[in-house]
């Protein structure tokens, strides 16, 4: 049974990957603890500390949590980000130890089962190639990460990150190759990194197949990832927490709403249509062109007719008039000081807010307090670690 179930790692073992801490404890008291976290951490007390313990709220105002949306506890990762080290004859996949050398995982057990396939071709597919892993003590060499995403098709975007575009024609070469030992490979590309520094990918891509998207199929809703387009590393966990968003959504019936930081459009494209099927009138906002060009490709398949604007969103506060409905999507970082105190003056009636950090959440919602939490959900996108995605609807008192 999922609960019962303790994943075994030979790496976390041996000690050379700790990235999953909770590796050792069952799946339900994994679930329970990250529970009981978030209802600490977003407790009445915690957001308004002049409440106490003898806040005379009225029930339907206290915030009512939803049992927790379960992941598969493993096997359930769709992308690799994979650092590259080792040699062109012998490369390794996964990280860097303390001393920059390359730590082999190409068998860790959190991909999915396709993926988990394709991950364990790479290096075979690096020495191939003739590409020649980063080395970072020498910062010397050319390969510095592999980056694959899982789509539930089967289909793969596949990006090779390099230190300059030298070797990009290595690559565009060995694409039929390429794309015979991986035939659902439908994104092929090369970015450029070429600082020192510890970032996973640099400003210019080079898409080396015809397609320039990866279809990404989440319940009703065929999404387009592009190759820097943000997408939930835990597919199935991504489709219940659009489920959910958009069926307390339709509880509420918004006839306007507001996509905030809004991706590729899984919010917005997912809370398109009423329950009778007639379209809302739908923006989603987004700094990210590449990403907002991929939401209006997904949105041209569907009825209705959506619009999507990229620039920041603090940049479009208080020119469209206000919305009966706010979905937030923020990095981990929170949203800021400047719209909590629009949504707060604004006259928002519901707020939808999806958090990836239910600290800077409650720092947030302290921020707007006419706003007020009434129903919570944990969505485990990251099992055998703390991280914990919150789904969090407030309704103006």
């Amino acid at each position: 049974m999922p609960g019962t179930y303790i994943m075994q790692c030979a790496y976390f073992d041996a000690g050379q990957c700790r990235s999953c801490s909770l590796i050792g404890t069952r799946y339900d008291e994994q679930l329970a603890k990250k529970q009981e976290n978030c209802r600490t951490v977003l407790s009445l007390d915690s957001l308004d500390p002049h409440t106490a313990s003898t806040s005379t709220a009225e029930p339907s105002t206290r915030l009512h949590w939803d049992e927790p949306f379960a992941s598969l506890p493993a096997g359930f990762r769709n992308k690799a980000k994979l650092v590259v080290g080792g040699t062109r004859e012998a490369p390794t996949v996964g990280i860097l130890d303390r001393g920059a050398q390359g730590i082999d995982l190409r068998h860790c057990g959190l991909y999915e089962p396709g993926l988990a396939q394709v991950v364990k071709q790479v290096p075979d597919i690096i020495t191939e190639i003739g590409l020649v892993p980063y080395a970072v003590a020498r910062r010397s060499g050319e390969l510095k990460h592999v980056l694959i995403t899982h789509s539930p098709d089967g289909e793969l975007m596949v990006r090779f990150v390099l230190r300059s575009p030298g070797q990009v024609g290595r690559i565009r070469r060995a694409l039929p190759d390429l794309q015979a030992r991986l035939p659902g490979a439908r994104v092929i590309s090369a970015n450029i990194q070429p600082t020192h520094a510890a970032v996973l990918e640099g400003p210019e891509e080079i898409v080396l197949t015809d397609d320039l998207e990866l279809p990404m199929q989440v319940n009703e809703v065929r999404l387009r990832l592009r190759t820097r387009s943000f997408f939930q590393t835990n597919t199935v966990v991504a489709a219940g927490l659009y489920r959910q968003a958009s069926a307390w959504i339709n509880d509420i019936n918004p006839s306007s709403l507001w996509d905030l930081y809004c991706g590729v459009g899984g919010f917005a494209l997912h809370a398109l249509l009423r329950p009778d099927g007639s379209p809302r009138d739908v923006l989603g906002v987004e700094v990210s062109a590449e990403a907002v060009d991929s939401a209006r490709a997904a949105a041209s398949q569907l009825p209705g007719a959506p619009s999507f604007l990229a620039g920041d969103v603090s940049n479009h506060l208080g020119k469209a008039g206000t919305p009966d409905l706010v979905v937030v999507n923020p990095p981990r970082r929170g949203l800021g000081p400047e719209l909590p105190r629009w949504l707060e003056d604004a006259g928002v009636e519901h707020v939808l807010y999806s958090s990836c950090n239910v600290d800077s959440l409650a720092v947030d919602l302290a921020r707007m307090p006419s706003l007020v939490p009434v129903r919570g959900r944990l969505f485990d996108m990251f099992p055998q670690t703390a991280h914990q995605e919150v789904l969090v609807l407030l309704r103006r008192q």
